[in-house]
């Protein structure tokens, strides 16, 4: 596709739109499989730029896939079995992929280099190395990729303390290693991330003992393979539960969507700034809550977000910072340095994209100050980031008719998580119109 695609404003959105699968959960049911020895089914995988290079990472180990329609096959000879990877694992953009997959090769036998492209190339990495080298592990690296980890189960500690920031991601490579430690492992966690790894595992008869700040690991626990129904994902599902909130008239239904008590920071910030949004039919799929929401659009007021709410809704605050531009009074962002270290620097990128659109913006280190208004057509770069890219979209089609369209530049970024959302955006317009 073109790297540009331009944004009309548009009308009430109505109609159903099924999301695809949740990201995280798919890189999780990948990556837990193949360290299963045999055979499982993942349905409604995401088939997304960042999946796909976990999935090749986890072939040059040795893992086969096979894929249909509607399915995934994983088929794999099991952790004990990996061979060595012929060449660096490239993991592309995806930090979920180098991050998680940096614990996995803690427990391998034999060296393993790491790397990915000029964003992942600027992301931290020593968050999650350094809890490999206290464990053990041998690390040859600076701050980022990329980096080799020579493991081993022999010399492989135990992980025993607190972790230096609320992140899924690291805590996901600890218990990675942690199941082929020599010992017991006790991780504490700063903040609530997300649980997926842990549910997953423990599924899949891992030693997993969790509570609201505490996770025990004991290892050696034989793991076994478990087919997995992944639900929608909560963050794409968020752009167009925002744009609906945000626009009057609107109704949109989004089923089988994942409410993971720590993923619905984005449903409870909306609330919170007015939005009428329902959760119906709530169910589990594969350990996972799923619900199917509504969300109907209204007005909408400035709100603090700050603390744990950071942390639940951290993909989705720079659309909910676009919602902030259209409510009335102030919304602030606070705790959110981490936004400063992912694809771009979402802070100075959103607070960009929103002063283009005639938007009063605060930037602070750790978030900004959205004042309500208006928004206006503009031109606007995604920075190479696919969740900037999305909020700019969110924020063209509730700017005013009058303005004139949205440009928006590198938007072919949407391509690492969410592929068909400029077929879902230009199917929800025609609904509308």
């Amino acid at each position: 596709m073109s790297d540009e695609f331009v944004v009309r404003p548009g009308g009430p959105l109505r109609g159903t739109l099924r999301v695809p699968g949740d990201k995280s959960i798919s890189h999780r049911a990948l990556i837990c499989n193949a360290l299963a020895p045999g055979e499982a089914q993942i349905y409604g995988l995401l088939d997304s730029a960042d999946c796909r290079s976990t999935m090749t990472c986890l072939r040059q180990w040795g893992v086969e896939f096979d894929e249909s329609d509607d399915r995934i096959l994983v088929r794999s000879p099991g952790q004990d079995e990996f061979r060595p990877a012929d060449g660096v694992l490239d993991c592309g953009n995806s930090g979920t992929s180098i991050r998680l997959l940096s614990g996995v090769a803690a427990g391998l036998p034999f060296r393993s280099g790491f790397d990915g492209d000029h964003s992942l190339r600027s992301r931290p990495m020593r968050r999650v190395l350094d809890p490999l080298e206290q464990m053990g592990v041998r690390v040859d690296s600076a701050a980022t990729a990329p980096f080799w980890v020579d493991g081993g189960t022999e010399s492989l500690r135990g992980f025993d303390g607190e972790l230096p920031v609320a992140s899924a991601q690291v805590k996901s490579c600890i218990v990675f290693a942690a199941l082929r430690a020599g010992e017991p492992s006790r991780i504490v966690e700063p903040g609530p991330s997300r649980d997926h790894t842990e549910r997953m595992l423990a599924a899949m008869g891992a030693q997993i003992e969790a509570d609201s700040a505490t996770i025990r690991i004991h290892p050696g626990a034989p793991l076994r393979p478990r087919d997995v129904e992944v639900p929608g994902d909560i963050s794409a599902a968020a752009y167009w539960m925002i744009a609906a909130a945000m626009i009057p008239g609107s109704e949109l239904n989004l089923p089988n969507v994942g409410v993971n008590p720590r993923r619905t920071g984005v449903i409870d910030a909306l609330r919170q700034m007015g939005a009428r949004i329902e959760l119906g039919n709530l169910r589990e799929a594969s350990g996972e809550p799923v619900a199917d929401l509504v969300v109907r659009g209204g007005p909408l007021h400035g709100v603090l977000l700050d603390d744990e709410m950071i942390v639940r809704a951290v993909d989705e605050l720079p659309t909910l910072a676009v919602a902030a531009a259209l409510a009335q009074g102030v919304t602030e962002i606070r705790d959110a340095a981490e936004l400063r270290v992912k694809e771009s620097d979402r802070i100075a990128a959103t607070a960009s994209m929103l002063r283009a659109m005639g938007v009063e913006v605060e930037e602070r280190p750790d978030g900004m100050r959205v004042v309500g208004g208006q928004l206006q057509g503009a031109t606007v770069d995604s920075h190479g980031d696919h969740r900037i890219a999305m909020s700019a979209a969110v924020a063209a089609l509730a700017s005013e008719s009058e303005s004139g369209p949205t440009t928006i530049r590198r938007a072919d970024a949407v391509e690492i998580s969410y592929p068909g959302f400029w077929r879902d955006l230009d199917r929800l317009r025609h609904v509308a119109v």
